[in-house]
């Protein structure tokens, strides 16, 4: 998978999650490296679900596209509760 289809991937991935999830919690690509992205996730989020398991159904949307991951990081800004941001490091392709 080149450059461009890895961003075209989770760029549909950011679109299919934002489509299900909303309101309730919105994702935004907030920075692109190598092997990693960082997605900021806004919302009121479902009180009785966990706001971490909000940002891990990120890393689902980007598996139901062909896109390897790991959720490496989980991080809870202050005390702003309608922010996360999830750090996914993406799996290079066997």
């Amino acid at each position: 998978m080149n450059g461009d289809d890895l961003g075209e991937k989770i760029n549909q991935a950011l679109e299919k999650y934002n489509l299900f999830r909303s309101p309730e919690s919105v994702a935004k690509l907030i920075k692109r490296e190598e092997d990693k992205i960082v997605v900021e996730f806004s919302g009121n989020f479902c009180k009785t679900c966990g706001a971490c398991d909000w940002v891990e159904d990120f890393k689902y949307a980007l598996e139901d596209l062909g896109v390897e991951n790991d959720l490496v990081e989980y991080i809870e800004p202050g005390n702003d509760d309608a922010r996360r941001i999830g750090v996914f490091r993406l799996k290079k392709p066997q």
